[in-house]
C-alpha cells in the first residue's frame, strides 16, 4: 500500500487529495510557488516543498523539479490532480522510471486519448460511435476545401491536442473555412506546441454529457454513471450535474458500456473520464477522454457515495476494483457550480486579489470544495476557480433549491466573483426545467447578467472594518504561532520552514506579512 504521497498540484485539487489522503493515513507532501506560500494545500499537508517562481512553467510544471522533491521527501507515489501535469505522458513515464508510483493511467493510455485524431481512430476501432469527421489531420487549404465539402456545414475545426476550447472554431459557410483553419493552426501552435487539426461536423444545440469510470490493472472496468456539463462559457464548464435532465434508463445503460469499452481499448487504469455529444433527438457521439480525475468528480461522489480519489489510490496500489457494474446506484441528485475569481459583467475577467472575508455555506446538503480564507491573496498566475460548490436532494428541485440558498450565504469581500451570476443560473426558466444545451449562457444573456441579490461579494470594507479585520488575522496568527511553537518536531523543509503534521506550513512572519497587504 501507498505510504507517503506527493500532490503535484495546487489550490482545492490538492486540499481534496490531502483529505483523502488523511483518511487513509496516508502521509502527504504539498509543493508550492511563490504566490503559494501560506496557501490552505501547504498548510493542510503533512510537509511542503517550494518548487520555485509563481509562473507554472517555473514551478508546477517543471518535471525535475517535482520529481527533486518526491526523492528528499521519501514519497512513493505522485498524484498529479488535474491540470499543470496531470495529462503529460511524459511525466507518466518518468514517474515510473524513478521508481514511484504515478496516481493514473499508463503514459501510453495518456498519449493516445490526448491526440484528438489518434483517439477518434481508437475509438472507430473499438465500435464506439464518433461525430462524423477526418480520420487524418488536416494538411494544406485544398484539403480542408474537399473535407468540408465532404462533411457538409457547418463543421468545427479543431486542434488535435490539448483543449479548453483553445485552437477551435465553428465554420457555417465554405467562405468561412480558410480564414478559420489557419487561426486554428497558429492558436493550436501558440498553445500546445502542435498545429494539427481536423474537423468534424458540428453538432446543432449540442448536450455535453460525460461518463465517470474507474479500470483497474487487472482488465476490469465500471462505469458510474453521467455527468450533465452543458452549461459553458467559451467551452468551459460553469454547472455540472448527476443524473442529466435528458438521460433516459436505456441510453445510460448503452453510452455507460461504450465508456467502459473505450477505456478498455486503451488498457486504461485509474478514474478517468469519457465525454459524449449528444444531439436533442438523443443521438450521441465521443468526443474525447479526459485521462485524470475530473473538476466535476464531487457530485459523482455524492449520488453514488464513492470516494474517487481512494478509488485511484487504492488501484495505483494494485487492489483490485471494489465495486462491480452492478453495485453501482445513482442516489438523488447532485449539482456543482464553481465559483471564480472573475467578473460576470466583464467579459468574465479574472479577478485575483486578496481575500478581506470569507464566510462559506453550510447545511444539510452542501460540501463546498474550497481554498481561499480570510487574508489570503488570489495569485494572478493561475486558474481563477477559487472553490466547488455542490448541492445535493433528494430529486433535481431540492438541489436547485439548496444551491440557490447556498450561493446566497456564500460571502467573499474583496474581488468579484461568480456567485451572483451561478445564483441567476439556478433561477434561469430553462435552467429549472432541465432543458438546455451548451448555447444556454447565450441564449439566456438577458435574464443571466440582472443583479438577483445584493452582491456582497463586491462590498468595499471601511478603514474601521478593515483595522478590526487586521487586528482579527495578527492575533489569530499569533496564537497559532504560539501553539505550533510546542508542536514542532524539529523538522524542517528546505527553507527552514517547521514541518510536522500541525505546523509543516504555518509561520507567523508570512501571516503579518499578509495583513500588512490589507
Amino acid at each position: 500500500m501507498i505510504k507517503k504521497i506527493l500532490i503535484a498540484n495546487r489550490g482545492e485539487i490538492a486540499v481534496r487529495v490531502i483529505r483523502s489522503c488523511r483518511e487513509m493515513g496516508i502521509t502527504t507532501v504539498a509543493v508550492y510557488s511563490d504566490s503559494d506560500r501560506t496557501a490552505l494545500h501547504v498548510r493542510y499537508a503533512d510537509e511542503a516543498y517550494y518548487l520555485g517562481p509563481s509562473p507554472s512553467n517555473e514551478s508546477y510544471l517543471v518535471i525535475e523539479k517535482v520529481l527533486d522533491v518526491a526523492k528528499r521527501s521519501g514519497a512513493d507515489a505522485i498524484h498529479p490532480g488535474y491540470g499543470f501535469l496531470s495529462e503529460n505522458a511524459e511525466f507518466a513515464e518518468r514517474i515510473v522510471k524513478a521508481g514511484l508510483i504515478f496516481i493514473g493511467p499508463p503514459a501510453d493510455a495518456i498519449r493516445t486519448m490526448g491526440d484528438k485524431i489518434t483517439a477518434r481512430k481508437t475509438m472507430i476501432n473499438a465500435k464506439v460511435p464518433v461525430v462524423p469527421g477526418t480520420k487524418e489531420k488536416i494538411i494544406g487549404d485544398s484539403n480542408i476545401k474537399k473535407a468540408g465539402k465532404e462533411i457538409g456545414f457547418p463543421i468545427m475545426v479543431k486542434a488535435s491536442a490539448g483543449g479548453g476550447g483553445k485552437g477551435m472554431r465553428l465554420v457555417k459557410t465554405a467562405e468561412e473555412l480558410i480564414p478559420a483553419f489557419k487561426a486554428a493552426q497558429s492558436e493550436a501552435k501558440a498553445s500546445f506546441g502542435d498545429d494539427s487539426v481536423y474537423i468534424e461536423r458540428y453538432i446543432e444545440s449540442p448536450h455535453h454529457i460525460e461518463f465517470q469510470i474507474l479500470a483497474d490493472k487487472f482488465g476490469n472496468a465500471i462505469h458510474l454513471c453521467e455527468r450533465e456539463c452543458s452549461v459553458q462559457r467559451r467551452h468551459q464548464k460553469v454547472v455540472e450535474e448527476t443524473p442529466s435532465p435528458l438521460m433516459t434508463a436505456k441510453i445510460r445503460e448503452e453510452m455507460g458500456k461504450y465508456a467502459v469499452a473505450a477505456a478498455q481499448a486503451v488498457n486504461y487504469e485509474g478514474a478517468g473520464t469519457i465525454e459524449f455529444l449528444m444531439d436533442d433527438n438523443l443521438n450521441y457521439y465521443f468526443l474525447e477522454m479526459n485521462t485524470r480525475l475530473q473538476v466535476e468528480h464531487p457530485i459523482t461522489e455524492m449520488v453514488t457515495g464513492i470516494d474517487l480519489v481512494k478509488e485511484q489510490i487504492l488501484i495505483a496500489s494494485g487492489q483490485k476494483l471494489n465495486y462491480k457494474q452492478e453495485d453501482i446506484k445513482q442516489n438523488g441528485h447532485a449539482i456543482e457550480c464553481r465559483i471564480y475569481a472573475e467578473d460576470p459583467e466583464n467579459n468574465f475577467m479574472p479577478s485575483p486579489g486578496l481575500v478581506h472575508k470569507v464566510t462559506e455555506p453550510q447545511g444539510a446538503g452542501v460540501r463546498n470544495d474550497g481554498y481561499v480564507y480570510t487574508g489570503f491573496e488570489i495569485p494572478l498566475f493561475y486558474d481563477p476557480m477559487i472553490s466547488k460548490l455542490v448541492t445535493w436532494g433528494r430529486d433535481r428541485q431540492e438541489a436547485i433549491d439548496r444551491m440557490k440558498r447556498a450561493l446566497e450565504e456564500y460571502v467573499i469581500l474583496g474581488i468579484r466573483t461568480s456567485i451572483q451570476f451561478l445564483h441567476r443560473i439556478m433561477k434561469a426558466p430553462d435552467f429549472v426545467k432541465g432543458k438546455y444545451n451548451t448555447h444556454f449562457i447565450a441564449d439566456n444573456e438577458d435574464f443571466l447578467f440582472k443583479p438577483c441579490f445584493e452582491g456582497r461579494e463586491n462590498k468595499r470594507i471601511s478603514s474601521k472594518e478593515r483595522r478590526e479585520l487586521e487586528d482579527i488575522v495578527m492575533v489569530s496568527a499569533l496564537l497559532e504561532y504560539n501553539h505550533e511553537r510546542k508542536l514542532v518536531n524539529g523538522k524542517t523543509d528546505q527553507n527552514g520552514t517547521p514541518s510536522s503534521r500541525k505546523s509543516s506550513w504555518k509561520e507567523f512572519g508570512r501571516k503579518k506579512s499578509a495583513t500588512s497587504r490589507l
